[in-house]
């Protein structure tokens, strides 16, 4: 594992930790939103580095938060179980949809992780003695009565799970295998490496973090209802970031989620109906123009600059 690279990440969760006691209340909300978000980010870019593109991120960020809500409300669980419990109801119907679906590749998963996305806020809106409805349940109240220190050092803590787990499929022997898989799986294949197997852990990992960021979400916002919680947004907005930033790393995600999820903010305030057309501009723009993100374009200019300076 690369120590330098770790000490700085360590190093900048450990700066983050301190934002809180120098900005004021709404700042520090906006930064929760876009840890929020980040957390989401890193899980869908971790899958896409075998090759497979995930569109039901939604889905599984509510199935998570309505079993983190209804486990609380209905059988008091502590709501540190219950967060964790949002993160392994994910995590299990991811399993077991893998089993399933994971034989098919590229669009056909993709797709098929969307019509799940779809079909799950349907069946929640349909068994209301459960799940409240369409009008969702609500909490008795929100996690850390709502002071928001306590909340975004929370919620800093499932995106320092997210960096963590995204850090390990990068620099273990988990990366060379994903990898293998994205570029050619007949290769991967005959070097012995169990494509179906790395594709179900790696796609049951990343659920479980989005079931956990789903749970918290629930406990942080005191609500669930379909609309709300199975919001394309959850899909839209990771996806904009880990492409903006630079897929296939941590770093790019992280950056994504910066700038995006600063600008996120602003175009909620200005075109409150219509932001998420600029997410989907910017997945297209940038899929066209910039495959590789910021990073990428950053890191080109670097190389040939210093190529130009030792001419």
């Amino acid at each position: 594992m690369n120590l330098k690279r770790t000490a700085v990440l360590v190093g900048g969760i450990a700066v983050a930790a301190a934002v809180p006691l120098w900005l004021g209340a709404y700042p520090v909300q906006v930064a929760i939103n876009i840890l929020f978000y980040l957390t989401l980010a890193l899980s869908w870019d971790m899958l896409l580095r075998s090759g497979q593109i995930n569109f039901g991120v939604s889905g599984l960020f509510g199935v998570g938060a309505y079993t983190g809500a209804l486990l609380f409300l209905n059988l008091g669980l502590s709501r540190v179980w219950a967060i964790l419990a949002g993160g392994v109801a994910a995590a299990v119907l991811a399993f077991l949809v893998g089993l399933a679906v994971l034989g098919l590749r590229g669009m056909y998963f993709a797709i098929t992780s969307l019509a799940i996305a779809m079909i799950l806020p349907v069946v929640a809106r349909n068994i209301p003695t459960v799940t409240g409805g369409p009008a969702g349940r609500m909490l008795p109240e929100v996690i850390f009565r709502g002071e928001v220190r306590g909340t975004f050092w929370l919620v800093l803590g499932l995106a320092a799970i997210a960096i963590g787990l995204s850090e390990l499929f990068q620099q273990s022997r988990i990366r060379f295998s994903l990898t293998a898989i994205r570029n050619n799986e007949w290769v991967a294949k005959s070097c012995g490496i169990n494509v179906f197997r790395y594709l179900l852990f790696a796609f049951t990992v990343t659920s479980f973090i989005q079931g956990l960021a789903g749970a918290t979400y629930a406990h942080v916002h005191g609500f669930v209802a379909p609309e709300g919680t199975f919001h394309v947004s959850f899909l839209l907005l990771p996806m904009a970031m880990a492409l903006l930033g630079g897929i296939y790393s941590t770093e790019g995600s992280i950056v994504g989620a910066v700038i995006l999820g600063t600008l996120s903010e602003y175009l909620k305030l200005q075109i409150p109906y219509g932001h998420l057309l600029v997410y989907g501009a910017v997945i297209v723009v940038v899929t066209l123009f910039a495959p590789r993100g910021v990073l990428g374009i950053v890191r080109t200019g670097v190389n040939k600059f210093l190529l130009a300076w030792e001419r």
